[in-house]
């Protein structure tokens, strides 16, 4: 009796809404029978009418129905305990791609955790920039892997400085500078490290538990080895940048500053960390786009073809920073929309060869980052327009105008970095807005991707009209 009346309850889960699908103002759709009901696709009312529903999809972490969680209760019998495997081993088979298994919880868990490593290199590119615009990167002179202890008493802090004025930043920038305004840039510079070595441990660990648990799927496994492999890099790389700083300057009246190259192949590095992650993260939470209907999901299709190529002006954009950062770019025209008295100026083409100017001929590497930025505001704006005449989901249609808001935030601040000389206060704000348009346009693209074959068969079937003949 016990077992007929838990497979009962187990069946009667399959006709019921999941949580995440309660948030996100539509029904997830399995390939299922018992799923496929026209009321499963439609809207509630209080979508229409609360904002914040329309974004709640960003908000859900249960998006798998219940009969799909392996149940493991002492008093389960073993038919019930099969009827749940075999109907989760179905929605495997249909195209439904799952990155983590124990069900809810350890999907809930398991993005949790990665949402928190995204918000954590988030934080760490912001520490970077900050780190780099009050000069504190070169204040350490060496470097081990797995860190060490700072300065504890004065002895160690003259020390510490002492090894500081043997590098050229020193003697060309600093020359003079006390032991006090010393320890400023060295705990910015050792803030940042610790910072990058904490977040190792706070992947690492979770990681390795959640594998003895059995959480995670060997696909997930491998993409966030990669991408641990990628973070331990990371700190090669930066390490790498800063070598650059201390090696002396090939002229006397050159201020001794990183590789732009070297520090482009940082920033960059930290973008694709952070991508990644986020990227993983999101498919964790919500294995399926949101797709109430199959207008809205031929309408994501229209808007993923033109997100894509908005999405990679976004990023080179981004890029084209670093090397305005790397260069110091900002300091050398600080006006807009000309470049001191002319529209162009005339040494952009000054280096041999040609391509040095791209990359390190500080006129053209502001010009091109003007334009790009330009460029980007015109193609979100583009965007913005041409998707309001789509059918899409809302929350798509919200985040295209989120997008487009953050993209006119940014340029301001652009701007008002480049026309106030570039304080620490507004330079900080334009790197992490770059990193904001980035993570919004992440989200959309992955918003609007392609279905599983699951979906899309019971899209269509739900779609399908009854006929009627008419005599």
């Amino acid at each position: 009796m016990f077992a007929v009346s838990r497979l009962g309850s187990l069946l009667r889960r399959c006709n019921r809404t999941t949580i995440v699908s309660e948030l996100r103002g539509f029904s997830r759709v399995y390939n299922e029978s018992s799923l496929q009901s026209s009321s499963r696709f439609s809207v509630p009312e209080h979508c229409d009418r609360c904002l914040i529903s329309r974004f709640s999809s960003f908000q859900a972490f249960k998006s798998l129905p219940k009969n799909l969680v392996n149940h493991t209760t002492r008093k389960m019998s073993t038919t019930a305990a099969a009827v749940v495997n075999s109907t989760a081993a179905e929605a495997t088979n249909s195209g439904l791609k799952l990155l983590v298994t124990k069900g809810p919880h350890a999907q809930k868990a398991v993005g949790i955790w990665l949402f928190g490593c995204a918000a954590w290199v988030f934080s760490l590119v912001v520490v970077g920039g900050i780190t780099r615009l009050t000069r504190s990167g070169l204040s350490m002179t060496d470097w081990k892997f797995t860190g060490g202890l700072p300065p504890l008493t004065q002895e160690e802090w003259v020390q510490e400085f002492e090894k500081y004025q043997q590098s050229p930043e020193y003697k060309r920038v600093n020359k003079g500078m006390s032991v006090e305004d010393f320890k400023f840039i060295y705990w910015m510079e050792y803030a940042h490290r610790m910072w990058g070595r904490g977040l190792g441990l706070v992947f690492s660990f979770p990681f390795a538990y959640f594998i003895a648990k059995g959480y995670i799927t060997r696909q997930l496994g491998l993409r966030l080895s990669a991408l641990f492999a990628l973070g331990a890099g990371q700190g090669l790389i930066g390490w790498w940048m800063v070598k650059s700083g201390l090696e002396e300057p090939r002229s006397e009246w050159v201020q001794p500053r990183v590789s732009p190259y070297r520090l482009a192949t940082h920033l960059t590095s930290a973008f694709v960390i952070y991508c990644g992650i986020l990227w993983t993260a999101l498919s964790v939470v919500m294995p399926e786009p949101p797709s109430g209907a199959l207008n809205w999901v031929h309408g994501a299709t229209k808007i993923r073809r033109m997100a894509l190529p908005a999405s990679f002006i976004v990023g080179l954009t981004a890029v084209s920073g670093a090397y305005v950062a790397g260069n110091d770019a900002g300091h050398a025209y600080n006006t807009f929309p000309k470049m001191g008295d002319v529209w162009i100026p005339d040494d952009i083409f000054s280096m041999e060869p040609l391509i040095r100017n791209f990359f390190e001929n500080t006129s053209l590497v502001q010009l091109n980052h003007r334009i790009l930025a330009m460029t980007t505001l015109s193609a979100i704006g583009t965007f913005w327009f041409a998707s309001r005449r789509i059918e899409v989901h809302p929350a798509v249609q919200s985040l295209i105008g989120s997008t487009l808001g953050i993209a006119a935030l940014q340029v301001t601040l652009g701007l008002s970095t480049l026309l106030t000389y570039v304080p620490t206060s507004l330079a900080s704000a334009h790197q992490a807005g770059a990193l904001t348009l980035l993570t919004l346009m992440l989200l959309l693209v992955h918003t609007v991707r392609k279905p599983s074959p699951a979906l899309l068969k019971s899209l269509a079937s739900v779609s399908k009209p009854s006929t009627v003949k008419v005599l």
